[in-house]
């Protein structure tokens, strides 16, 4: 489940053929190729079947979310920077977090590379909270696991809401991190 860097007009492509399938998850190459305004030829460049569109959005998405979890720096940086860092970062990518919920299987993380994936993505977000517990700020009743899970559904929460139209993109960052915080700070910390 590896993926690497794409230039702008690829990742473009993959973000809005993503969205198309979580819209119209039936739809042949053809149709995915229309919805989007590429030719069927330049959907094949990206993959010649519906099943290795979808893996290369899985291994795609995994990518942009562990990058952009990279990206926050959540080891060093200073901890409520790190958290809207790592909430923006994984809103930057809101159209393949949306692919990836919608096609996500409970068997996924049988597969090695997947496993592994997700595995170290988690431990970091775990030990970002740990740190966090360790400087006052997060609740130290609450687990870090009980942490990032409850992040990562927000945040998914809240995108797939977003993309249904309910709530506006622009106020998404502050508003996952006011209701993060609210539940998960430390009465000391506020």
């Amino acid at each position: 489940m590896t993926s690497t860097p794409l230039n702008a007009e690829d990742e473009r492509v993959l973000a809005a053929l993503a969205l198309a399938l979580v819209d119209k998850p039936r739809a042949t190459l053809q149709e995915l190729a229309q919805a989007i305004g590429i030719s069927k030829a330049t959907l094949y460049r990206f993959s010649r079947t519906r099943e290795e569109l979808v893996d290369r959005l899985m291994a795609h998405g995994a990518y942009l979310m562990n990058r952009s979890l990279e990206e926050a720096e959540l080891d060093k940086a200073p901890t409520v920077d790190a958290l809207r860092r790592f909430i923006e970062g994984q809103l930057r990518h809101s159209e393949l977090a949306a692919f990836m919920i919608y096609y996500w299987k409970p068997d996924t993380l049988q597969d090695a590379r997947a496993a592994a994936t997700w595995t170290d993505y988690f431990s970091v977000l775990d030990e970002f909270f740990v740190r966090g517990q360790r400087e006052g700020l997060f609740r130290i009743e609450i687990g870090a696991a009980v942490l990032s899970e409850s992040l990562i559904s927000l945040l998914s929460g809240l995108m797939d809401a977003e993309r249904r139209g309910r709530i506006a993109r622009a106020s998404l960052p502050g508003m996952i991190e006011t209701l993060f915080l609210a539940g998960a700070q430390s009465p000391a910390a506020r």
